[in-house]
């Protein structure tokens, strides 16, 4: 077998429509689009899945319908400046002493 290649008998266009509709209803624009979310290969994310792929994503799309609340995609991590992250370790108070000393109004969240 080729490297990329499937092995096993392709999905139906029944499978990958299917699947392609509940990827849009969690908020994808297509199979690229879910790659990292979803965890699908480059090939997959061009759209060529296995029967038995597909059946397994279908299933992992329909039970998370039913989770409350289940994300789709977090939020990627962002990285601190070393100016963020000595504002972190300085205690609310003085923070918001020092803003109202330079002329902001501070209001407790």
């Amino acid at each position: 077998m080729a490297f990329g290649q499937q092995s096993g008998r392709p999905a139906s266009a029944r499978q990958v429509n299917e699947l392609l509709d509940l990827l849009h209803q969690a908020g994808h624009s297509d199979f690229r689009d879910a790659r990292g979310p979803m965890g699908f290969t480059q090939r997959q994310a061009g759209g060529k899945f296995t029967a038995d792929e597909a059946e397994a994503f279908i299933d992992q799309l329909n039970e998370g319908e039913s989770a409350p609340q289940a994300p789709v995609a977090s939020a990627p991590a962002t990285r601190l400046t070393s100016a963020e992250r000595a504002a972190r370790q300085i205690p609310d108070a003085t923070l918001a002493a020092e803003l109202q000393r330079r002329g902001w109004i501070v209001v407790e969240p």
